[in-house]
């Protein structure tokens, strides 16, 4: 599977507002947010479900990543995706190993791995 999705019943704010401090702890930042419901909203599209997408990124990782092949910045920053279904909140992300199989190095696929473990360790902590 391409992605790793967790449940739970806070808010997308509250979420955010966790998950933010958790990424920050195994210092990932977050580079941007955007809010694909107001976005498209504002465009005058009919989209009514709360869905926003962090870019996040560490960059000792990135500078790691990018010095061994160029073409893994193609892939960043890393993507967490928090959004409403069914009157829950989802938090997911497509996982880095996936993501990095595409580049066929196996020294790059042990750090996407590492990297995507302490990811989804932040969203863990989110939802528990």
């Amino acid at each position: 599977m391409f992605h790793y999705t967790v449940k739970t019943d806070l808010s997308i704010e509250k979420a955010t507002e966790k998950l933010e401090g958790n990424l920050k702890e195994e210092q990932f930042g977050v580079l941007w947010q955007f809010d694909i419901k107001d976005k498209l909203q504002e465009k005058g599209l009919d989209f009514d479900t709360e869905y926003l997408v962090l870019e996040v990124c560490n960059p000792k990782e990135a500078e790691r990543v990018l010095n061994k092949n160029l073409l893994v910045g193609y892939f960043l920053p890393c993507k967490i995706v928090l959004y409403k279904d069914e009157n829950q909140t989802k938090i997911g992300l497509p996982k880095p190993s996936a993501m990095i199989s595409m580049v066929d190095d196996s020294e790059l696929e042990e750090i996407a791995k590492d990297i995507e473990d302490r990811l989804i360790q932040c969203i863990d902590k989110t939802v528990a």
